[in-house]
């Protein structure tokens, strides 16, 4: 079993930064494709970045700019730079990883931008 733990979520105003984490743990097979996704109240679930083993990083365009993902292969975590935040990227922010066949999501981590 593999779980997954968000840290880094908060309260900050806006023009502020955060700093996601997202790290991995338990029987990992080999982690292709790390993601970070979020989920304001009242709306669909929503890609923000994905970084792929041999393939470009992708980003939403709402954050193309802003946000920076990365990932430290050595301990299995992956990382949300998010700069010049906005009240618009209130959400709760959430992590997954495609190891090997498998899907596994993170709980989330709560991110509000104060105007």
């Amino acid at each position: 079993q593999v779980q997954l733990v968000e840290s880094g979520g908060g309260l900050v105003q806006a023009g502020g930064s955060l700093r996601l984490s997202c790290a991995a743990s338990g029987s990992i097979f080999s982690i292709k494709a790390m993601g970070w996704y979020r989920q304001a109240p009242g709306k669909q679930r929503e890609l923000v970045a994905t970084i792929t083993s041999g393939e470009p990083t992708k980003y939403a365009d709402s954050v193309k700019g802003r946000f920076t993902i990365s990932r430290d292969n050595a301990k299995n975590t992956s990382y949300l730079q998010m700069n010049s935040l906005k009240p618009e990227d209130t959400a709760v922010y959430i992590c997954n990883i495609v190891d090997g066949w498998r899907v596994v999501w993170g709980q989330g981590t709560q991110v509000t931008v104060s105007s």
